[in-house]
């Protein structure tokens, strides 16, 4: 295991009790099962509302370490934490130069998209903050969204910008660069685009094999697409790029995670409030099921000692679920 990241800062904020949502029943009626790949166990599990009182949750991240779970409350410029051990929440760092993404590398230091800071930073384990990436071809980064590390430890990563679109989520400021995704190596700091022809990339996970990158495009919300595209990971490139899954309009998806069996589980929300919360994926892209939260979804991951549990950060809110499945390997 690996060292527990340093807690930034002790001050309380609200404890919930754990507990499905309200009027409840085993099995939980909030799940649809549309085909039996879909993992999900139908006994005595049920939808967890944890924490809230938040104004945009994002960048979840399960540290395994700690036995804790961090996000992003992005208009409020801190992050959170979670302990598992009794529920308690406070805040793990404020500011937070309006944090989004967050992931672990290799070494289960955290890694960081930094929205006003316009820049990928990593936590030390000492808690000190190194910065990876703040612009490219001698020109500042729009506001780097999500990310994720591969096993080789490059760190990928979106810049969609929304950041700089206005004051709520960072400063407003105009693009220099476009709305690329980067491959960072950090060993040498060298960076490279792998793919420039996205309107808004957002949420980015690799296959359990790393053979295969998926990416958001939440260009609807500027004109654009709503869909999941796949690539092919050819080294430090991407290759046969295609459409994964596409039926989201007039909503979007934002972020996503896979399992170990491949299938792609995707935040959900901005359109039909019935459509608010998590849909999962087959490999071969069949929607297989979903879980219906009663907030928009932003985002999700694995968690807990097993990885089965699953967080989504869900506007005010951070909801749990336990599952019949694992999350692809994470440090």
């Amino acid at each position: 295991m690996h060292p527990s990241l340093p807690h930034q800062a002790a001050a309380s904020y609200q404890t919930l009790p754990l507990g499905p949502l309200p009027d409840t029943r085993y099995p939980d009626p909030r799940i649809e099962v549309l085909d039996k790949r879909f993992r999900y166990k139908q006994g005595n599990a049920a939808i967890e509302r944890i924490a809230n009182g938040f104004r945009w949750a994002e960048g979840p991240v399960y540290v395994r370490a700690g036995r804790y779970f961090l996000w992003s409350d992005i208009p409020n410029n801190r992050m959170m934490r979670w302990l598992e051990e009794d529920g308690h929440v406070s805040v793990f760092r404020a500011p937070s130069n309006h944090s989004n993404g967050n992931t672990l590398d290799r070494q289960g230091r955290l890694i960081t998209c930094e929205h006003s800071g316009r820049r990928v930073t990593r936590t030390e384990h000492d808690g000190t903050i190194t910065v990876l990436m703040s612009s490219h071809a001698g020109k500042p980064l729009n506001g780097p969204n999500d990310v994720v590390v591969a096993s080789d430890g490059a760190i990928w990563f979106t810049d969609p910008g929304y950041g700089i679109d206005g004051f709520y989520e960072g400063y407003k400021a105009e693009a220099e660069l476009p709305r690329n995704v980067y491959r960072l190596d950090p060993a040498t700091g060298q960076a490279s685009v792998v793919a420039d022809d996205f309107a808004r990339p957002n949420g980015i996970a690799f296959s359990p094999d790393e053979k295969l990158l998926y990416i958001v495009d939440s260009g609807i919300t500027h004109g654009g697409p709503a869909h999941i595209r796949v690539f092919d990971v050819d080294g430090t490139r991407l290759r046969n790029g295609r459409v994964f899954a596409e039926d989201f309009a007039p909503g979007l998806t934002d972020g996503l995670r896979c399992d170990i069996e491949g299938n792609v589980w995707c935040s959900m929300g901005s359109g039909d409030p019935k459509e608010d919360g998590v849909r999962c994926y087959a490999p071969d892209g069949t929607l297989i099921g979903k879980i219906h939260l009663p907030e928009t979804c932003s985002n999700l991951c694995f968690g807990g000692l097993h990885r089965n549990r699953l967080f989504m950060t869900a506007s005010t809110s951070v909801y749990a679920l336990y599952l019949d499945v694992q999350g692809a390997q994470v440090p």
